[in-house]
C-alpha cells in the first residue's frame, strides 16, 4: 500500500503538469489516479486479511466458496448499486467530466471534488457538498467541456439610441477583450446581441465572450463592471424600477356636473 500510495503520488505530478499532459486529459487522469488508488487499497486489504487467516492456520477456501455464494445473493439484491457501479464506469470511460468540472446535475449545480465508482462528490458554492448516485446521473450539463461562455445582460433604457449603445458596448468589449489581463482566458472576439428583450422599462443587450473552461464566472462579474463603467463614462442611463403618478385637477369654471364626473 506504501508503495502504491508513492506511485500514485508521483502519477498525479506527472498528470498535473501542464508541459506534457493536454488540459482535457489532465483532469481524467487525475480522477483515474485517485480512483485506482482506492479499488487497489481495497484489494490489497483484502488480500492481506485472507494471508493473515491463512498464517494463523485458518482454511480459507470455505471462505472464498462462502464469498462467492455471498457476491452472487448480493448482487440480485443489490441492483441499485450495481446500477451506480455501471454508471460510474461509463462516466469514467466516457470522460463526461472529472475532478474539478463544475457540473449542473438537476437541480444540483457546484464543483466536482471526488468521483469513484459508486458516487459524485459536488460542492456547491454556497458550501454544501452533495453525494450524487452514479446511476441516477441522466441529464448532465458540464460547464468546463471544451469551452465556456461568459453572458451579461443589460438592460438599456427606452429612451437610448440603441444603434450608439450597441456600437459602445462593443467598443467596450473589444477593448476589453484585448487587456493583456483577460486575453489568455478568452477565446475568440466578444459578440453583442441585442436587443434580446422588450421589457417594461428596459431594453435587454446580451454581450456574449467565449472563455477558457470554467473562468466564465469569474470573467462574467469582470466583464460586468467594465460595460457599467463604459455605460457611466458615455452617460447612457441604465433604467431602476420606478412609477410614475399623473395628478389631474379640474378646472373651477368647468361645470358642476363635469367636475363631479
Amino acid at each position: 500500500m506504501i508503495a502504491v500510495h508513492a506511485l500514485s503520488r508521483r502519477l498525479l505530478k506527472l498528470a498535473q503538469s501542464p508541459e506534457r499532459i493536454p488540459t482535457d486529459r489532465r483532469q481524467q487522469l487525475v480522477t483515474l489516479i485517485g480512483l485506482g488508488r482506492w479499488i487497489l487499497d481495497i484489494l490489497l486489504a483484502t488480500a492481506a486479511l485472507f494471508m493473515l487467516l491463512s498464517t494463523f492456520g485458518i482454511n480459507i477456501t470455505p471462505l472464498l466458496a462462502s464469498a462467492g455464494v455471498a457476491g452472487l445473493a448480493i448482487s440480485l439484491g443489490a441492483q441499485t448499486l450495481i446500477k451506480d457501479l455501471i454508471g460510474g464506469l461509463l462516466i469514467l470511460i466516457e470522460n463526461q467530466f472529472a475532478v474539478g468540472d463544475l457540473i449542473e446535475v438537476g437541480p444540483v449545480s457546484g464543483q466536482v471534488e471526488a468521483i469513484t465508482l459508486r458516487a459524485t462528490q459536488v460542492r456547491a458554492a454556497t458550501g454544501q457538498l452533495y453525494t450524487i448516485p452514479n446511476g441516477e446521473i441522466r441529464i448532465l450539463a458540464n460547464q468546463t467541456k471544451g469551452w465556456s461562455a461568459a453572458l451579461v445582460d443589460l438592460g438599456i433604457a427606452y429612451e437610448e439610441d440603441l444603434d450608439r449603445v450597441l456600437e459602445v458596448l462593443q467598443a467596450s468589449a473589444s477593448a476589453f477583450a484585448q487587456d493583456p489581463a483577460f486575453d489568455t482566458s478568452l477565446i475568440g472576439p466578444p459578440q453583442v446581441l441585442g436587443p434580446m428583450n422588450l421589457g417594461d422599462s428596459t431594453i435587454t443587450v446580451r454581450v456574449l465572450l467565449k472563455t477558457a473552461p470554467g473562468r466564465h464566472l469569474d470573467i462574467a462579474r469582470r466583464l460586468r463592471k467594465w460595460l457599467l463603467d463604459a455605460c457611466e463614462r458615455e452617460q447612457i442611463d441604465l433604467p431602476y424600477r420606478r412609477q410614475e403618478i399623473w395628478l389631474r385637477t379640474l378646472d373651477s369654471a368647468a361645470p358642476a356636473q363635469e367636475r363631479k364626473s
